[in-house]
Parts: structure tokens; C-alpha cells; sequence
């Protein structure tokens, strides 16, 4: 029998975890994309979101581990810097409606740390562990085969070579939010897919700092967004990250963009509706400038509902499905569509006649519950363009509201908001009848005056002042 061969465009997260998934049911797999990769965790130019934070949801971290049993990847990542928040204790959050407790309980794990590092572990774990992958620098320019089946694709070098094409048994688009999909799509026979913006017009503005002395263990820290007031959001997020930094997000949609100058991203911190993250970075040492993205809109490819499907083809991550990166919700998602590859393929073989077309779904369907989170709630904001707030999406909005309130003073509420919003459970757990009582009883304790710091936290943010 020949070599089987499959190829996935993108060497990011969603790219190196196809490669895992598809390891074991091919002889050789080949990760292309265009950039020069570095040596260690650094930023790379082809990654638009590289600079600004990044979380790796509980419900992420299950998924990647599952695809990777032997790798150790929590303790590889912790290793090289990254940091653990229970959300449960180990955060700081103002929503719309209060302050947030924070619980003795430790749950709702999430993985802090800069996209470089991520990227660089993830990747080192499936070259260790897929001996059988390699990566090789090339650009794609599309697709070979029909609209029946997926051949391989064609590439071009990216410093200028002649054009070859790359013969595969299965391929995996992983290209991330500039894929050319559709077009290559077109070019052999596949049409008709639908596809949706929602662009809230959000600009990520991000600073990293130096931790002061006396904030080492500063819990995670979130200003969020209003998507009730009926004016833009703003939101701003201090994540620590490896080697003592903090980095510092903040996010203002279309009307009320934050600034990119020193001052102004300091002064539009502290005009929140809590100045605690303005207070804080003022007393912190900037490593370096404010790096600004406007690459944040909401789309969705619906290639699950194509009328044809090409065999030995599937769309992962931002290729298929991209979100507005306030919720930190990407990569994880991500990880679940490759996790519906790796199953699929091992229980019925690389070989099954409709598999791509089943994974497919699978995909769509990983994506289905941060795709409703991210929409329903961006079609609230003022100036949003792809969508309005359909009568449905102001009744979820209400309950949403609701339920964030009783959250406030409820561990059990706040669960099932953490269990939906880090993608552990789908978002029918919001409609269990304990979440349903939860809203209807509102918050058993009283409102927090101010933000649930410990008795060393309030002395450190009184000694600056």
C-alpha cells in the first residue's frame, strides 16, 4: 500500500493540533506555512492577534490534552512560565451589574500566558510526539482535486521559487483569519457556501508591564464591557504572564476606540467604571509600546450546510470560524475541532467514504456555542455592523443580565456562567433548572462595595497611592 500523506496549511494552534490528530492514521504529515519559524517563543508577523492576551479556557486545555495523552502539556506549559488562575479565586472581575466574588473554591482552571509561549510549547509537544510530523516553510495558493475529493495542494516559495504541488490523501486548512478558502473552494468546483460577518468595530489596545514589587501574585484582573447600556463597550484585562509581566488589553468597540499613545492608554484605563486597572498599570514599568489591532470582527464560514463536500477536506479554527477575541474563546474552540477530527478518524478510519463531511459538522458544531455567545451579545452594541438584536437575542440578553447578577453572590450561579463561557459544557447549561432558579432568585448575598481584594492586595494598592 502507498504512504498516506496529509498536509495542513497553518503552523499555529489549530495547524499543529490537526497534525496530532492526524498523526496516527497517516505515515507522514506536513504543516506548511509561510513564516520563518523561530527557534523559541517569539512573536511572528503572520499572527495578527500575537501580541495582545490570550487564554487557554479549561474546556481548551481538556481538549488539547485528550489529543496529546503523552505530551504533559499543562505541566510543559507551567514549566516554561505560564500561569494558572482559577477563575473561582484567583480573579478579579467587575461585570455590569457588580463585582464578582471570589470563592475558597479552586475551579474553572484557565491557562495564562503570551501567544508566543503557547504557540512554541504546543508545538514542541506534537513534534516530540508525532514523530511522523514535520513543518516546512511554503505559501499555498490552492487546492488541487475537485469538488469530490481533495488531492493535495499547490504551492508557491516564499522567497520567490518556482510553483510545485504537494500530493496528499488528506489536507486540513488551518490558515487562520486571512485564509483564501473560498476562492480555492471555487477554483475546483465547490460554491455556495454561506458565510456571516458581525463586526462590533472592537480595537485591542495592549501594553506589557513589569509586575510592580508587591504584586507578584496580583490575581487576573477584568474591567468588562456593557453590552446593555446601549453606549460602546469598553473593557480592560490585566492577565499575568510568564517572566513577572502583566499583559495589559484594553478593548473599546466602534465609537469609543482606547488610544495607542502612553498617556492616553493610561487615562482611558482609569476612566472605566472602576479605575483599578488604570491605578495599577500606573504604578507599573511598560516594557514596551502599545501595540493596537482592529482584526476582531466575528465570521463564520457555514461549510457544514455546503451543498457538496470534497473528500479528504476539512477547515479548522479561524479558517472556519473566527470570534471576537474579548472572550477568549478562539483557540479553544480550535482545540475542540481537532479533537472531532481525532476521533473521527479513529473510529472509522482516514479511508471512510462522507468522513470529511462528518468532521465538518462536528466542527461547526464545536463552534456552535461561542459563535451564539460572541454574536448575541456584539448585536447589542451601538454601530455594529452584520447584524441587529433580533427579539431573541434581547430575551437571551435579559436572562444573560439576569444571571450575571445572581452570579454576583452565588457560587452555583457562577459556575454555570464558567462552565458555558470556558466551553467545559454547551450553553444549554445555562437552561438547567438550577441556572433557571438561580436568575429567578437573584443573588443570595449583598453587592460588593468594591473589588474583592485580600488583606495584602488592598495594602499594596493603597501604598501607590
Amino acid at each position: 500500500m502507498n504512504a498516506r500523506r496529509a498536509v495542513v496549511i497553518g503552523a499555529g494552534p489549530a495547524g499543529l493540533l490537526a497534525a496530532a490528530a492526524l498523526s496516527p492514521a497517516v505515515d507522514e504529515v506536513v504543516v506548511l506555512d509561510r513564516d520563518e519559524l523561530p527557534e523559541g517563543p517569539e512573536h511572528r508577523t503572520g499572527v495578527p492577534q500575537s501580541r495582545h492576551a490570550h487564554l487557554l479556557m479549561p474546556g481548551g486545555m481538556d481538549a488539547m490534552e485528550e489529543l496529546l495523552p503523552r505530551a504533559g502539556l499543562r505541566a510543559e506549559l507551567l514549566a516554561a512560565g505560564a500561569r494558572e488562575t482559577a477563575l473561582s479565586r484567583d480573579m478579579v472581575a467587575l461585570t455590569p451589574v457588580g463585582w464578582f466574588r471570589r470563592w475558597r473554591h479552586r475551579s474553572h482552571v484557565t491557562i495564562t500566558s503570551s501567544r508566543p509561549l503557547l504557540e512554541w510549547v504546543v508545538r514542541r509537544a506534537v513534534l516530540r510526539c508525532g514523530e511522523n510530523v514535520r513543518i516546512r516553510r511554503a505559501r499555498v495558493t490552492g487546492l488541487r482535486g475537485s469538488a469530490r475529493r481533495v488531492t493535495g495542494v499547490r504551492l508557491a516559495d516564499p522567497d520567490g521559487g518556482p510553483t510545485q504541488d504537494l500530493d496528499a490523501d488528506w489536507v486540513v486548512e488551518a490558515g487562520g483569519r486571512g485564509t483564501r478558502l473560498l476562492t480555492w473552494l471555487d477554483t475546483i468546483g465547490v460554491h455556495g457556501v454561506r458565510e456571516r460577518g458581525v463586526d462590533s468595530g472592537l480595537a485591542n489596545a495592549t501594553r506589557v508591564y513589569r509586575v510592580p514589587d508587591g504584586a507578584r501574585d496580583w490575581p487576573m484582573t477584568l474591567i468588562q464591557a456593557d453590552p446593555w447600556s446601549g453606549r460602546p463597550g469598553r473593557s480592560a484585562m490585566i492577565v499575568p504572564i510568564e517572566h513577572g509581566r502583566w499583559m495589559v488589553s484594553l478593548g473599546g468597540m466602534r465609537g469609543s476606540e482606547p488610544p495607542k499613545d502612553p498617556e492616553g492608554f493610561v487615562d482611558y484605563a482609569l476612566g472605566l467604571p472602576s479605575p483599578l486597572v488604570g491605578r495599577l498599570i500606573r504604578a507599573a514599568e511598560p516594557l514596551g509600546p502599545v501595540h493596537v489591532s482592529r482584526s476582531t470582527s466575528n465570521s463564520r464560514r457555514y461549510l457544514e450546510d455546503a451543498p457538496v463536500w470534497p473528500e479528504g477536506f476539512v477547515v479548522l479554527g479561524d479558517a472556519a470560524a473566527t470570534f471576537n477575541p474579548i472572550y477568549g474563546q478562539g483557540m479553544s474552540v480550535a482545540a475542540h475541532g481537532a479533537l472531532a477530527l481525532a476521533r473521527a478518524l479513529r473510529e472509522d478510519g482516514i479511508g471512510t467514504p462522507g468522513l470529511a463531511r462528518r468532521v465538518q459538522r462536528a466542527v461547526g458544531r464545536a463552534a456552535d456555542g461561542a459563535w451564539t455567545m460572541a454574536v448575541s451579545t456584539d448585536v447589542l452594541y451601538p454601530g455594529v455592523e452584520g447584524g441587529r438584536a433580533t427579539p431573541g437575542d434581547r430575551m437571551a440578553a435579559a436572562y444573560s443580565q439576569r444571571l450575571t447578577r445572581a452570579a454576583t453572590g452565588s457560587y452555583a450561579a457562577a459556575a454555570a456562567l464558567w462552565d458555558v463561557t470556558t466551553l467545559r459544557t454547551p450553553p444549554s447549561r445555562l437552561f438547567r433548572p438550577d441556572a433557571l432558579l438561580h436568575s429567578l432568585a437573584g443573588p443570595p448575598l449583598p453587592a460588593l462595595a468594591g473589588p474583592p481584594l485580600t488583606a495584602a492586595e488592598q495594602a499594596f494598592l493603597s501604598g501607590i497611592g
